[in-house]
């Protein structure tokens, strides 16, 4: 794995490092860790080990640098894990230079990026991979498998919400380098919480369900003075088999720390997930006691099993689920250079389809706020 981003300050590329690196398939070799190129070489050598001649100035010399290595010591993919306005310009990058890739979401700044990728991606044949990591969880997986075996019935309302409390002030006025390109629109693009947190719980939603969410009333507000970017939201969701729902999104949520829950219902029965207890979801039933299913634990379903390392009691968590993703795109990979075709079982991981489903809710979200909630369509 070649990264780009991740360098002194960030958070998330120390993340994407130790869940690539969990299962034994990925090692990090290379890396363009910061637009500084002495803070590049600085990042790579003392946060993450490598040797000083593939810590790269920039990803443009990584690809070019790479390549002309031989094919047992080259990267194989790279890992973008920068702001949301270089994810599009890294990605063709790394596709035209022959690397398959892995990023961090949103896909890209705007929806145009995300369908010009999606053809780049069609065009190079490579394989790509959107983090959103939560889909990882095994009581994830087992509730996906509830709801699309019919167990619950027919889906009627479903509650998403995803609150956090850190931008509560205006911590983009301090250091928090973090807190600056999330509320920047050149940065992070047309919706700060929204496209931060709440593409998460889009995703989630349509993950779990099944279903595609096809119109929105949205009323997103910014609290924090002089912030240009949504720090709250609220939005009404119609789903594809007339099922309604709720999806909010907030980082003004004083004291919650990460707030990702998740509820459905259906005419049978229904489920409900919080990533702040992420070994436990709660099944309720209309017609008998309510069950806790617990990850690793007795009853659980396939799906849910498959993807569970530890034995019952054992917490598993956030990096567990992220690396998840990795290992099954690590042998996708895999399948690919030795000729064959990666299934579908094998391609388990968010794609492109996700990050341009995304940036579809992004822009129908802004929209429908803009025009006073107005319902507005997700076009397909």
């Amino acid at each position: 794995m070649g990264m780009v981003g991740g360098g002194e300050g960030s958070f998330i590329g120390p993340v994407h490092r130790i869940a690539a690196e969990l299962d034994g398939k990925i090692e990090l070799v290379a890396g363009a860790f910061s637009s500084n190129p002495e803070r590049s070489k600085q990042s790579g050598t003392n946060m993450y080990g490598l040797v000083l001649d593939r810590c790269y100035s920039s990803y443009g010399d990584m690809f070019e640098q790479e390549l002309s290595l031989d094919s047992a010591s080259r990267i194989d993919f790279v890992a973008i894990v920068t702001p949301n306005h270089l994810h599009f310009p890294i990605a063709r990058a790394a596709l035209e230079s022959g690397f398959h890739v892995v990023c961090d979401k949103p896909a890209t700044l705007t929806l145009q990026e995300a369908v010009d990728l999606k053809e780049c991606i069609d065009q190079a044949g490579k394989l790509f991979a959107l983090t959103h990591n939560y889909t990882g969880y095994p009581m994830i997986r087992e509730a996906k498998h509830l709801v699309q075996t019919g167990a619950l019935g027919r889906v009627r309302r479903v509650n998403a919400e995803y609150i956090q409390g850190w931008l509560a002030d205006l911590e983009e006025k301090t250091q928090n380098k973090q807190a600056q390109w999330r509320t920047d629109p050149s940065r992070a693009g047309a919706a700060g919480c929204m496209g931060d947190i709440g593409t998460h719980a889009f995703q989630l939603t349509e993950f779990v369900t099944g279903l595609e969410i096809e119109e929105v009333s949205a009323d997103l507000t910014t609290f924090a003075p002089g912030r240009k970017l949504d720090d709250d939201g609220n939005v009404l969701l119609k789903l594809s088999n007339n099922a309604k729902g709720v999806l909010c999104a907030s980082q003004v949520a004083v004291g919650v720390e990460n707030g990702l829950t998740l509820r459905i219902y259906g005419e049978e029965g229904g489920v409900e997930w919080s990533q702040m207890e992420p070994n436990s979801l709660i099944v309720r039933w209309k017609d008998r006691p309510y069950e806790v299913r617990r990850t690793g634990g007795a009853g659980v379903h396939q799906p849910s099993a498959s993807v569970t390392r530890l034995p019952a009691g054992h917490p598993e968590g956030f990096l567990e689920a992220f690396a998840l993703l990795y290992r099954n795109f690590a042998e996708s990979v895999v399948q690919v250079q030795k000729g064959k075709k990666a299934s579908k079982c094998d391609k388990d991981f968010p794609t492109i389809e996700d990050g341009v489903r995304g940036m579809r809710f992004i822009e129908a979200v802004v929209t429908s706020s803009e025009n006073d909630s107005q319902w507005t369509p997700i076009v397909r």
